[in-house]
């Protein structure tokens, strides 16, 4: 079982962790491992639920870069817009709920990742 964080910067930044991957709207197809990235190297040493937040941030990140890219090479095939959206709409909810999850100082795993990261 977790523990819950009580430190407010240490839950506000494990939540900004989480949030900064919608920086792939300012930056698209890098954006959302930049901005978490950043926000990782930064803190990771001073907040240990940041670190394990990074981490797990960037394995879905990266996990759902390899996702979307194989979506835009099925465009050709007729489904990859489809996908595009399906996933696209899965990626949006599930940073959201790690977000308010992280907010309310509770460790969020993300489902469907491959643990690049340790």
């Amino acid at each position: 079982m977790h523990r819950i964080i009580d430190d407010p910067n240490e839950r506000q930044w494990g939540m900004l962790v989480h949030i900064a991957a919608l920086a792939t709207f300012i930056l698209p197809v890098a954006g959302n491992i930049i901005g978490p990235l950043i926000i990782y190297l930064m803190k990771k040493d001073e907040y240990e639920f940041v670190a394990e937040q990074g981490k797990e941030v960037l394995n879905f990140q990266i996990t759902w870069s390899i996702i979307f890219f194989i979506s835009i090479i099925l465009i050709f095939v007729g489904i990859g817009i489809l996908m595009l959206v399906g996933f696209g709409i899965a990626w949006l909810v599930l940073v959201i709920v790690a977000s308010v999850s992280a907010s309310n100082g509770t460790p969020y795993k993300y489902p469907f990742t491959i643990r690049f990261l340790q």
